[in-house]
């Protein structure tokens, strides 16, 4: 597969050759130029600082909220994750038959139009199985924000950002638990048996079967405005923008349009995937998910196994950098923030996006999905994330680089200014001197099946708003294709900084939602839970 990435490339050495060769600003720049001034100014407004404490309004959110969830439903992300793997290995998925085994079933959804005789028994609905709807959501959360996005944060915040992303990636359990029994609780199934869900759905519905019509209405167009924006921006230009600099600088490739002309060879890539729906999604995402993470942990495990010595060194530098950072990194508030900002963008949770894949479950009670997302952010954060770190961590263990760099997540080794994926690649290359080659491969199959499940919730978004209609439809994808052009294009640090602050903005509808709505989530898990008690009996 990869020589069929790479071949394409090759035959554009000329071309990089000659740009390199004139003085005009090359495509690479100017689409920057552009695309920088448009990112200043979201950023600042997304991540409004709340005065006098210097902490983001949407991380306070983010943490008070994963917080109550955690207390208010007993620790779920704790004392529910046996349940959770037994679900996705299909343990229980009699309770899922015709009968439900004299359990009630669950709700059927009359709000808006509706109606029991057309949606029928839930059980037949939908479109993927659990591991299905997992994998697919995992390939939207596990991609280029676990390795460059780690890299990012370790360069800024040093090993005691790792801290505060582990922290943020177990209270984030409790809040995916949330949004994603609320996706399949309020979806909407049309008459071809097609299903359609996500935050923008259970704002709507949800707040109209609170008394909240009107607010509801506003809630879900905003954050259908905001995931479209979310999938041009962390879902397809972080992972081209990656994904195009460890091909070039694996291959050599440089010029004023290297950026560009990787960007078409990925567009094209992802355009003839995209064409299928979210049933080819699902079946893309269900093989290359396990195969990119089982290679991506081995490697990171080669590294771990080789510096074993030096293991409780890192964690104690993780821990203490957590509490007192070293000089110069922005004091503690600066280290969490970096942290769980890394973290959310890894693993979206709160943002509600993944809410959307879990959504097309075939399930009749909404709390196991809701339990099976649940593992999202631990495999995503816990795991990888702090896997990743740690391989960092190693490489710097001589001190070949000083924590903070430039501030932007570029940090000076050998000279040359480095970030995101080219740093993690450098640290992997310190053990595994061919892995860089493997990881290239690694990053493009995480940057395209990252791509092509944000593309799906951008369009279920983008049918919200328009219609689903098949010129809504294709509207939709040419500019997500154009997308991945313009994030190979731009610089690491304006792609970045606009991805967050598209995916944090979700943030400020979803948990308004979440807050009305958590009541309900609780009403799904006990009616679960008695059906998995009753199959037992």
């Amino acid at each position: 597969m990869m020589h069929k990435l790479i071949a394409p490339l090759a035959l554009l050495l000329p071309v990089l050759s000659y740009s390199q060769q004139t003085e005009e600003p090359g495509l690479d720049e100017r689409i920057n130029a552009w695309f920088e001034p448009i990112t200043a100014v979201w950023e600042s407004i997304v991540f409004w600082q709340v005065p006098g404490t210097g902490i983001p309004l949407v991380v306070i959110i983010l943490v008070l909220g994963a917080a109550f969830f955690t207390l208010y439903f007993g620790f779920v992300n704790i004392r529910r994750f046996p349940l959770a793997i037994n679900v996705v290995r299909g343990k229980y998925d009699a309770v899922e038959g015709p009968e439900g085994h004299g359990v009630e079933k669950a709700e059927v959804n009359i709000v808006d139009g509706d109606l029991a005789d057309t949606i029928r028994d839930e059980s037949k609905h939908g479109e993927v199985s659990h591991f299905q709807a997992l994998a697919t959501a995992v390939s939207g959360t596990v991609g280029l924000g676990n390795i460059a996005g780690v890299a990012l944060a370790i360069a800024i915040g040093g090993p005691g950002a790792t801290f505060w992303m582990i922290v943020c990636g177990l209270l984030s359990m409790s809040t995916k638990f949330v949004e994603c029994t609320l996706g399949v609780k309020y979806r909407d199934v049309d008459e071809k048996g097609t299903v359609y869900g996500g935050p923008m759905y259970y704002l709507s519905r949800g707040l109209t079967e609170r008394g909240f019509t009107g607010l509801g209405k506003v809630l879900a167009v905003l954050f259908s405005v905001l995931c479209v924006g979310a999938s041009f921006g962390g879902g397809n230009a972080v992972q081209s923008n990656q994904a195009a600099e460890q091909l070039a600088a694996m291959m050599g490739l440089q010029g004023g349009s290297t950026g560009f002309i990787i960007g078409v060879v990925l567009a094209i890539l992802v355009g003839i995937v995209i064409i299928g729906g979210i049933k080819r999604i699902a079946a893309v995402t269900e093989k290359i998910v396990p195969f990119m993470a089982v290679i991506y942990a081995l490697a990171c495990f080669a590294v771990i196994f080789a510096n074993f010595s030096y293991v409780d060194d890192a964690f104690v530098l993780i821990f203490e950098g957590a509490f007192t950072p070293e000089a110069g990194l922005g004091g503690l508030f600066g280290v969490l923030i970096v942290g769980f900002r890394r973290a959310v963008f890894s693993n979206e949770a709160g943002a509600g996006s993944a809410a959307i894949a879990h959504s097309a479950v075939k399930t009749k009670y909404p709390a196991s999905e809701g339990i099976v997302a649940l593992l999202e952010p631990f495999i995503d954060t816990v795991v990888i994330c702090t896997m990743t770190a740690l391989v960092i961590i190693f490489y710097n263990s001589g001190g070949i680089f000083e924590y903070g760099g430039d501030g932007a997540g570029n940090v000076i080794v050998n000279g040359e200014s480095l970030g995101g994926v080219t740093l993690t690649s450098l640290a992997f290359e310190s053990v595994l001197p061919w892995f860089p080659y493997v990881l290239t491969l690694a990053v493009v199959l995480f940057a395209v099946s990252t791509m092509i499940s944000w593309s799906y919730y951008g369009l279920q978004s983008w049918k919200f708003l328009f219609g689903r209609s098949k010129t809504a439809d294709l509207t939709y994808k040419l500019l997500f294709i154009a997308f991945v052009i313009i994030g190979a294009s731009a610089s690491m640090g304006a792609v970045f900084a606009f991805s967050d602050a598209m995916v944090l903005a979700l943030v400020f509808p979803n948990m308004l939602g979440l807050m009305f709505l958590f009541p309900k989530v609780r009403e799904e898990l006990a009616k679960y839970l008695e059906a998995i008690r009753a199959l037992k009996t």
